[in-house]
């Protein structure tokens, strides 16, 4: 059995995390000690090493969440797994083209950068100056973070 603390190093994973997780029934509600201390089992660990890995992958909450439940049914197809994998996959496909629209429009700037004076400087003209990006391209700089 895991204490959180040892639980949260062997997984790489902040406490707060981990209770969030189990709040919201990634994972299971814990055993507890005598002395009312949370103590995890090697399953929940490594079914939080599934959530991790799924979250360093980009999959949202509510993926992981379906992944979960069909990792539990292994005899079934795994063709709704694939959907989720391809969904993610469009996802960051859709990501990645937004990053290469800002690196575009970020070295156009830097490149028209005449070393002037701030008053001559590109980069602030641009970033003052929304007409000289199209508006699809404006939309793109406001949902890559996301």
């Amino acid at each position: 059995m895991l204490t959180i603390g040892k639980l949260g190093r062997a997984s790489g994973v902040k406490v707060p995390t981990i209770r969030y997780y189990e709040q919201i029934g990634l994972l299971p509600a814990a055993d507890r000690s005598a002395g009312n201390q949370r103590l995890y089992t090697r399953a929940t660990q490594e079914r939080l090493a599934f959530i991790r890995h799924a979250r360093d992958l980009g999959f949202p909450l509510e993926a992981i969440r379906d992944l979960l439940g069909l990792s539990d049914r292994p005899e079934q197809s795994c063709a709704e797994v694939d959907a989720i994998a391809r969904t993610q996959l469009l996802a960051v496909e859709g990501r990645i083209t937004r990053l290469l629209a800002l690196k575009t429009e970020l070295e156009r700037m830097v490149d028209h950068c005449a070393g002037g004076t701030i008053a001559e400087c590109r980069v602030i003209e641009v970033l003052g100056n929304h007409a000289h990006c199209s508006a699809d391209h404006g939309r793109d700089l406001l949902t890559v973070s996301e």
